[in-house]
């Protein structure tokens, strides 16, 4: 197996200039750069990936821990979190707790013990917030509060609700059904007072405002996003115990399956039952029926997760200051509202695409 010893010597150079060179680090001259990369070539040699990040310091491996990827969410955002990464030379290595049957500890065990460069939490935790500061390496959110000083990035789901139900609103629905997690993950920050799951702003900004509008308003929980099958049948639960909804919100997933429900009941979209789907993947253009649907930006969350990921590298204990976009300071847990959360998140714009799944808005009185 050739080594840097045997293109040194092939090249007529030190070995301590042919490693400047497979490094990429220090002044090497155009000349003597050009006998090294000669003999690497002439010498078919391949640099030792592992020996040149112990060398820098770096693994050029990101974790990312997600629950599993078999919803389209998830699924959407892997890939885009991977494009997002390979632009940068980084590698994904891809920790699915429920698919996997694997605790977030194992993955966060190899980030402590260096073994990669930074990790993206995208899964709920029941971890408290001093667990995840405690870690000191870098560390981005997904649409949750992990801790002070560790930035969080998601979607602006406060503006995605109100776009909901503004439409919901200006078509006449009368009853609204949304369709989401189990609420226990929805409030479990501080005693009730904070919220590690900001995506509760959907249903809130949604709930709130059907209300003011006058239209009834239920949730049902669906269970964890990795329960599948369990969701498939919440489909068929809202029409059993809701007959009079003629309005339904949930994730592509379950959208998808509310319109087989519909149709095999025999109910007419969007005359009867209007369908609304939230996240905006490819799901939504394959339930039968073309969806309307408040769409999440991918490309955009997942090159803000890699650019505050890249940012946290660079820091000693891998935390941003308070007074970065993202990044949110709340020592004092008791006070940490919802809202406050929201607000410091990172938040990326998401926009309404009207499908076939609802009625057209009235033109405005002229």
């Amino acid at each position: 197996m050739v080594g840097m010893r045997d293109v040194a010597k092939h090249a007529g150079v030190s070995l301590s200039t042919v490693s400047l060179v497979v490094n990429h680090s220090g002044y090497v001259s155009d000349d003597m750069r050009s006998r090294v990369e000669e003999a690497m070539t002439s010498l078919n040699y391949v640099p030792n990936e592992l020996a040149r990040n112990l060398y820098r310091g770096r693994t050029n491996l990101v974790g990312v821990i997600v629950p599993t990827v078999r919803h389209p969410f998830f699924a959407a955002l892997i890939a885009a979190l991977q494009g997002a990464l390979a632009e940068r030379g980084l590698h994904t290595m891809l920790c699915s707790t429920v698919d996997a049957n694997q605790s977030e500890v194992d993955c966060i065990d190899m980030l402590r013990r260096h073994m990669m460069d930074g990790l993206i939490m995208a899964a709920h935790t029941e971890h408290e917030p001093v667990y995840w500061t405690s870690i000191n390496r870098p560390i981005v959110a997904v649409d949750r509060y992990l801790g002070a000083g560790i930035p969080a990035v998601g979607s602006n789901h406060d503006y995605g609700g109100q776009l909901v139900a503004e439409h919901l609103i200006a078509t006449g629905a009368r009853h609204v059904v949304s369709v989401g997690g189990p609420r226990s993950q929805f409030i479990d920050y501080g005693g009730g007072m904070g919220t590690t799951f900001p995506t509760v702003h959907l249903h809130a900004a949604l709930e709130g405002l059907l209300d003011e509008a006058g239209i009834q308003y239920d949730y049902v929980e669906a269970g964890e996003v990795s329960e599948l099958v369990h969701q498939r049948d919440v489909a068929q639960h809202v029409f059993d115990n809701y007959p009079d909804a003629d309005a339904i919100v949930g994730s592509d997933y379950i959208a998808a399956y509310v319109v087989q429900s519909a149709l095999q009941r025999g109910l007419r979209i969007p005359d009867d039952v209007q369908i609304v789907a939230y996240d905006g993947t490819g799901m939504a253009d394959l339930a039968g029926v073309r969806l309307t649907c408040v769409r999440q930006n991918f490309a955009a969350l997942a090159e803000r997760i890699v650019t505050r990921l890249m940012q946290a590298c660079e820091t000693a204990d891998g935390k941003l200051d308070a007074d970065q976009v993202g990044v949110i300071d709340m020592s004092d847990r008791d006070t940490a509202s919802p809202h406050d959360v929201a607000e410091a998140m990172d938040r990326v714009p998401v926009t309404f695409h009207q499908g076939d799944s609802t009625r057209q808005c009235a033109p405005a009185a002229m």
